[in-house]
């Protein structure tokens, strides 16, 4: 059993605080009475209209993703560019991507059509750990790491500390490979993070989102969350937001 406004919102008829209004002003019915109460729960089986339009309820899916490098994290795109929702030909509920990764960034995105739980994963306050695998130019020296491990300025503020690993130097080509480790989701923040200490990102790919890892998938693959892993990322996110 959900609230009726959150089951309006989440069939994407309205928000859900317009949704509360448009109960208040008794425009939806369940099982064709009039309901004004902001409490009322309704179940799967319930026949709930809007103005009389029966309301279209879609089970929730949620779906791991490889993203691969130059594809949108959109539902549609007015360049005519592949998108991530193309990736899910029979997949007939309406999903969106949970955040986004850039056109150039692969690697791991939820996708799913429970507005609910994406606002649960993106919101800062939950403090979602999000790693990424990155390639830069030149050789990133010991006390530049440690500016982004203990966050940096950049034009929309300063960054929240940030875990950081070297996983490799390669001298030959001068670039390194590390392991970067972020809970905030601003807009190309770990390429900017780089580019702010002199050493552009190569290459980039999200290797885990809490705790759930590319294992077993390759570029364009994906795969549903088993219930478990739905629970404990609500229960991450929920302890995030209590720190």
């Amino acid at each position: 059993m959900e609230r009726l406004q959150k089951v309006i919102a989440q069939a994407g008829v309205a928000s859900r605080r317009k949704a509360e209004q448009m109960i208040q002003e008794g425009k939806v019915t369940v099982n064709g009475k009039k309901v004004t109460e902001l409490g009322t729960k309704v179940g799967l089986n319930d026949d709930v209209r809007v103005e009389g339009v029966p309301l279209e309820r879609e089970r929730k899916v949620y779906f791991l993703f490889y993203k691969p490098r130059g594809v949108i994290s959109a539902v549609t795109d007015d360049k005519g560019r592949k998108t991530v929702v193309d990736f899910f030909p029979h997949v007939e509920e309406r999903i969106f991507p949970v955040g986004r990764l850039d056109y150039d960034t692969s690697g791991l995105l939820l996708l799913t059509n429970d507005g609910e739980f994406a606002n649960l994963m993106t919101h800062p306050s939950n403090e979602m750990d999000k790693t990424y695998i990155v390639k830069t130019e030149g050789i990133v020296q010991r006390h530049l790491l440690k500016r982004i491990s203990s966050g940096l300025k950049l034009e929309d503020g300063m960054t929240a500390p940030a875990k950081v690993k070297e996983l490799g130097i390669d001298r030959k080509k001068n670039r390194s490979l590390l392991e970067v480790t972020i809970h905030e989701g601003r807009n190309r923040q770990v390429r900017r993070m780089f580019e702010a200490i002199g050493h552009p990102v190569q290459k980039l790919r999200r290797d885990r989102f809490a705790h759930l890892t590319l294992h077993g998938l390759n570029a364009g693959d994906y795969r549903e969350l088993t219930a478990h892993e739905i629970k404990q990322l609500r229960t991450m996110a929920e302890a995030g937001s209590s720190r």
